[in-house]
């Protein structure tokens, strides 16, 4: 089957993307063979390429897919072949930029009807991430936060675009988003926004002004300049949830406030094949079903082609500009 991997690790040209045919892994007793039809891109596609290099082979990225099922596992009880599927992969095992691809069945849901194949793909890894850190990481209840806020730092990114909205839809939060341009502007306000504060200027004094002291904190984005700023602007006893990598993260100055720091990572329960796995499954099913009934709007703001090996480095390029609002895709090899 066809596959484009990269050869070196380091910039999108060092990379050396390649398309070159490899065998379909095997199919373990959860497993979905899975015919793809659609990609996205995500920063963890772009900090792999650069820093982890490849070994006898070239390595596969892509970490979501939507696409049809073509073949089952022994154990599977969930999709049968001929549905269609969408998902965000496990950082494990080689990654979606195929045109087949194996995934275990428990981290699937069904694709949403009213999405074509690439633009469904540009939601599950944002979707999951957005999900797993308002209900478990910032441990916020559905249909709670009343009279409290959320500050979500890096609004328009593809996490905060879903986070937002879920915030709005599924909880009773205030939501303070930051953009900084005007394109970033109206498309957090677009999202659900109540309020939208610059992440170029001070974060607290923005808050002060707002007269709002936010209970729970998303740092999704350069967490390293504004942590000073989040431990002096949130409630005590607060939540902060980060899912960027700050070099340093010296937590101390928290003491006084007796506030809660958690991780967000996507990957995890399907790395560690948790006792609670099959939450993804869950997830997703209720992310398809919230795009389909309209409660959530689309995040897809470009899709730059099918697959190929110009398309995808141009995706990379792209990302890592730093300035992609909301989820690039690419349609599948088929």
């Amino acid at each position: 089957m066809k596959a484009i991997g990269y050869a070196k690790a380091g910039t999108v040209a060092a990379a050396e993307f390649i398309e070159f045919d490899q065998e379909p892994a095997p199919l373990g007793p959860y497993d979905l063979e899975v015919e793809i039809h659609g990609v996205s891109m995500n920063p963890v596609d772009t900090k792999l390429r650069a820093n982890v290099m490849p070994e006898d082979t070239p390595k596969v990225l892509g970490y979501d897919a939507a696409g049809i099922v073509t073949k089952v596992g022994t154990a599977t009880s969930r999709f049968k072949v001929g549905d269609e599927v969408f998902y965000a992969g496990d950082i494990t095992r080689p990654g979606t930029n195929s045109a087949v691809h194996v995934v275990d069945e428990r981290i699937v849901g069904k694709k949403p009807k009213t999405l074509d194949f690439a633009e469904a793909a540009g939601h599950p890894l944002t979707g999951l991430t957005a999900w797993e850190l308002l209900f478990d990481s910032l441990g916020v209840t559905e249909n709670g936060g009343e009279g409290e806020s959320l500050l979500v730092i890096g609004g328009a990114g593809g996490v905060g675009s879903l986070l937002i909205q879920l915030a709005k839809t599924l909880t009773k939060l205030t939501v303070i988003a930051t953009a900084s341009r005007p394109d970033t502007i109206d498309w957090v306000k677009k999202m659900g926004a109540d309020h939208v504060i610059n992440h170029r200027k001070p974060l607290d004094g923005q808050i002060a002004s707002l007269n709002l002291s936010p209970k729970y904190v998303a740092a999704l984005t350069g967490t390293d300049g504004h942590l000073n700023a989040i431990i002096s602007l949130i409630k005590p006893r607060g939540t902060i949830a980060f899912i960027d990598d700050p070099v340093t993260l010296d937590i101390k100055a928290g003491k006084q406030k007796a506030l809660r720091f958690a991780w967000e990572f996507m990957f995890t329960r399907s790395m560690f094949n948790t006792d609670d796995i099959d939450q993804q499954h869950n997830i997703l099913t209720r992310i398809s079903e919230m795009l389909d009934n309209g409660t959530l709007l689309s995040t897809v703001t470009a899709n730059l082609g099918s697959i190929s090996v110009d398309t995808l480095s141009e995706a990379h390029r792209l990302q890592e500009t730093g300035r992609v609002i909301g989820k690039n895709v690419l349609k599948g090899f088929y």
